[in-house]
């Protein structure tokens, strides 16, 4: 199968540090793809050069066939993403969220309605589209950010942290929109989480991120087996350690802030 990301030999550095270091993998189209990692792995740091939001220092990037360093406009086209925060905006119903990300990204007027209809249903919500996004739920609220997520018909989905503080049950039910998208439209996932279970269960392949490289890569089992451990979960902490790790320079706090400008754009 072919692949619809590809990374080669990619660094990024803030001043003297390499906060992602020379790191290569790939993402076959369709496939469900976790990148995991500790706090200040380079995890996000890669993530913000994958969806056009840094330039890196060298390597290369493509994305559909689309380098996001050189055809950002194309890159954005090949992709959807749901951030860690919510980026939606409270003050307008569900519906004018979606049409005004349909404006953003040029969706046809002609089929702009059919399609944010066939998608609000997809997730439930179409009954629901009248009303004011600060009154839904955080479950509903991440349901539409998958929902505007797939407007303009993304061959990729980035999903950051998409479950983060939504309780197991929320989790399973999001997870299952995943899955059924995947399945239904083979829409390739590329997923960060430290729910490393999710991950365990949905995944075909993980890569495994620390200290500013790629540490392992393989399924979920072929992890496992590598580490003489039952759990993916006991996995990930054989291969990256047990101290407690704090952000890089690219970290959380600045993937916010770009979050909550991208949701204006």
């Amino acid at each position: 199968m072919s692949s619809i990301i590809e990374v080669k030999h990619l660094v990024k550095k803030f001043g003297d540090l390499a906060a992602v270091d020379d790191i290569s993998f790939d993402v076959a189209k369709g496939e469900i793809f976790a990148f995991l990692g500790p706090n200040g792995a380079g995890k996000t740091t890669t993530i913000k050069m994958l969806t056009t939001l840094l330039v890196p220092t060298s390597g290369e990037i493509l994305l559909d066939g689309h380098n996001p360093a050189h055809d950002q406009s194309g890159a954005r086209r090949s992709f959807g993403i749901v951030f860690q925060d919510p980026s939606l905006d409270d003050e307008l119903t569900a519906l004018e969220n979606m049409e005004f990300h349909a404006v953003l990204y040029s969706v046809p007027k002609n089929v702009r309605g059919q399609r944010i209809e066939e998608l609000m249903n997809f997730v439930e919500l179409w009954d629901r589209k009248d009303s004011l996004v600060k009154e839904f739920s955080g479950g509903m609220k991440r349901r539409l950010e998958i929902a505007r997520g797939l407007l303009h018909h993304p061959k990729i989905l980035f999903l950051d942290e998409p479950t983060t503080g939504l309780d197991p049950q929320t989790r399973n039910h999001v997870w299952s929109y995943i899955k059924n998208l995947n399945e239904k439209e083979q829409i390739t996932v590329f997923f960060t989480t430290h729910y490393i279970e999710e991950a365990d269960r949905s995944a075909s392949r993980v890569a495994v991120m620390d200290h500013g490289k790629i540490v392992a890569g393989g399924t979920p089992d072929e992890l496992k087996k590598q580490t003489g451990t039952e759990l993916l979960e006991d996995a990930f902490i054989k291969l990256t350690g047990y101290d407690l790790r704090k952000e890089s320079a690219g970290g959380t706090d600045h993937m916010r802030t770009r979050s909550r400008a991208w949701g204006r754009r």
